[in-house]
């Protein structure tokens, strides 16, 4: 095998695992849940994100929303962050730095990982979280987001 040919299966192999390897990283999705006893059926992107900012502070029924996130550096919060945000957590970081300087408000409480935020939803009939596309949910109500 020539050195120019080896160069060109070299860089067809690189470009092939590059295009696998973002293929991947954007089938990582995320299930917003609610707790089982939180009559809404389904939110938008823009109610959810207004919860998660504290943007919106109560539910159709009057009660408090309780916002939790995921920890900052969790897969899944980049994902839900970029799709319902539209900002990387960093961005979303920055928001709650220069709300909390100004007195405003405090961001939500984070978890880490999908059993803890399940377990926080499940315990408190206000919260609204979300979890990996493959956590288990049976005991939640998983809520769609249009």
């Amino acid at each position: 095998m020539t050195i120019h040919r080896l160069k060109r299966t070299l860089q067809t192999l690189l470009l092939s695992l590059a295009v696998a390897a973002s293929a991947g990283a954007g089938e990582a999705g995320f299930k917003v849940i609610v707790n089982a006893s939180n009559p809404v059926s389904s939110l938008t992107k823009d109610q959810v994100s207004r919860m998660f900012l504290k943007k919106v502070q109560k539910w159709d029924s009057g009660q408090s929303v309780v916002p939790v996130d995921q920890d900052a550096n969790s897969p899944v919060r980049a994902v839900f962050s970029k799709d319902v945000h539209g900002k990387a957590v960093s961005a979303v970081a920055s928001f709650w730095q220069q709300q909390i300087f100004a007195g405003r408000d405090v961001p939500p409480a984070e978890k880490a990982g999908d059993a803890a935020v399940l377990a926080f939803v499940r315990g408190n009939p206000n919260a609204i979280g979300y979890v990996s596309e493959g956590a288990a949910t049976g005991d939640v109500k998983v809520v769609p987001v249009q």
